[in-house]
């Protein structure tokens, strides 16, 4: 990688660095508002020595005529999510006074918007952290919308391929210029960002916390004010705007940009879409059937609805929300959450997981396979959305399947080898690169917390969360031999 690459890469990182650091002055307000000056200090150097180092990357300049190849991208794509969670990281080890590894942590699960914590004592937490905590996640759910539109459909490893359109085989993008794309995102992300938090308000909520719920809703990242989750909220109504929200960060950011530019009906015509709400509406009713009989028949049902579909909206959109201890409602719920945490929202979503698309497309391709058994010379035509499906489409979501898979199998074996027992390995590997974020058992579950840890396990489950942030592919190309070479 030659010296100019290094030197555009390292100007674009110095970019994001001092935007971190000017979005630390939230906290500083906050920290007024709520007449704890004496705790600025803390953001105030975490801010200074971000933007320090922003500055030192960003003062030499960008070269001129120097283009950024696919593989650049990759190495820009990686290295920018870790500087940025290196800094991010500063406010909780002055803050908390807790170790570094526990500060990388927190931030690498907020900017992967995953959710896992290792913070106790929530409701008593300075409201400058808490807030940091929400922006962080608010921060890191638009970024991956930007490189889920923007970047990885260049790498040819994303799904977005598939849905660039107006759901439709009309036109290859949704708008024609990418950087009107971006505002429309943008637009998008943060006004129901605002709708959100006056509906959490509206709901029962303080306003400090329907600010916080509405950025860790909207980026299906799942960080609360309180070790209690959404549990501490009793007003249904609370439960409800959860659902609505957790559900619209998982949809795809490009089809509202074309319902803004006047297709309507853009939404409900998408197939991943209507996959997504018909699953977790599905699911939710059968399971609450289930949980009304078995569980709590002094309950209403309309209530075993609301506790059951707030756990498995959160679960399938990979927010890591909790309504309730959801672990002790036995095996059976525990095995459905389980296999949820997989799927995961929408390409070009908030949500991690392997994507609904891709269960999709496999089901498309299962049906294609056993037609051409019973008739070897059909030439059976497979589409998706409008699209077809060329081997190169296929080829990705194989890899990727294969190798999410792969990911989760060696971080629980890496997690076991240290000692942790084999549920909150396999749970906690699955959890955290499927940015889910809590797991299953005492230790991990949604009643508890990844504090006790051993250091290196955290430090592993960080590795996991970033490779699946990021898609899995974009990681592990850079441990190929071949890439280093020109």
């Amino acid at each position: 990688m030659s010296l100019p690459t290094l030197r555009v890469i390292g100007f674009i990182i110095g970019i994001f660095l001092i935007t971190l650091a000017v979005s630390m002055i939230v906290p500083m307000i906050t920290l007024l508002v709520f007449n704890r000056a004496s705790e600025i200090n803390t953001f105030l150097w975490s801010s200074l020595l971000t933007f320090i180092a922003g500055l030192a990357l960003v003062l030499p300049g960008r070269p001129e005529h120097v283009h950024l190849r696919p593989r650049d991208m990759y190495m820009l794509t990686v290295c920018s999510w870790v500087a940025v969670c290196v800094f991010a990281a500063l406010p909780f080890l002055f803050a908390r006074d807790m170790s570094y590894t526990d500060s990388f942590f927190e931030s690498m699960s907020g900017i992967t918007t995953t959710g896992a914590t290792v913070l106790e004592d929530l409701d008593n937490t300075s409201p400058g952290v808490l807030i940091w905590r929400s922006m962080l996640q608010w921060l890191g759910g638009i970024g991956f919308i930007g490189m889920a539109v923007a970047i990885l459909p260049m790498l040819r490893i994303g799904g977005m391929r598939l849905f660039q359109t107006e759901s439709s085989d009309r036109s290859e993008k949704v708008m024609p210029r990418s950087h009107m794309v971006a505002k429309y995102i943008v637009a998008s992300y943060v006004g129901i960002s605002l709708l959100a938090t006056l509906a959490f308000w509206l709901a029962g909520m303080s306003l400090f916390d329907a600010v916080n719920h509405a950025m860790t809703s909207i980026s299906t990242g799942g960080f609360s004010t309180s070790d209690l989750s959404l549990a501490k909220w009793k007003e249904p109504a609370v439960h409800w705007v959860a659902v609505v929200v957790m559900i619209l960060g998982s949809l795809p950011f490009v089809l509202y940009v074309a319902t803004l530019r006047g297709n309507r009906r853009a939404l409900l015509r998408d197939a991943q879409v209507r996959g997504l709400v018909s699953l977790i509406l599905t699911t939710s009713l059968l399971l609450s059937v289930w949980y009304w009989l078995t569980q709590d028949r002094d309950m209403s049902w309309l209530d075993a609805l609301r506790h059951v579909m707030v756990n498995v909206t959160s679960i399938t959109t990979t927010t890591g929300f909790a309504l309730g201890d959801y672990s002790l409602w036995g095996n059976f719920a525990l095995m459905i959450f389980f296999y949820l945490g997989f799927i995961g929202g929408c390409s070009g979503s908030t949500a991690g997981g392997i994507k609904i698309f891709r269960f999709q497309v496999a089901w498309i391709l299962l049906k294609a396979n056993l037609k051409q058994l019973i008739h070897p010379r059909a030439v059976i035509s497979q589409q998706y959305n409008g699209h077809r499906l060329d081997e190169d489409i296929v080829r990705s979501i194989l890899a990727f399947s294969f190798f999410f898979t792969i990911t989760i199998a060696t971080i629980a074996l890496g997690l076991s080898l240290l000692g942790v027992d084999w549920t909150t390995a396999l749970t906690g590997a699955a959890a955290t690169v499927s940015g889910v974020g809590p797991g299953l058992g005492e230790l991990i579950g949604p009643a508890g917390n990844y504090a006790d840890l051993p250091n290196t396990a955290k430090w592993l489950l960080c590795l996991g969360m970033l490779i699946g942030r990021l898609e899995i592919i974009t990681v592990l190309v850079l441990f190929i031999p071949t890439f280093w070479r020109h």
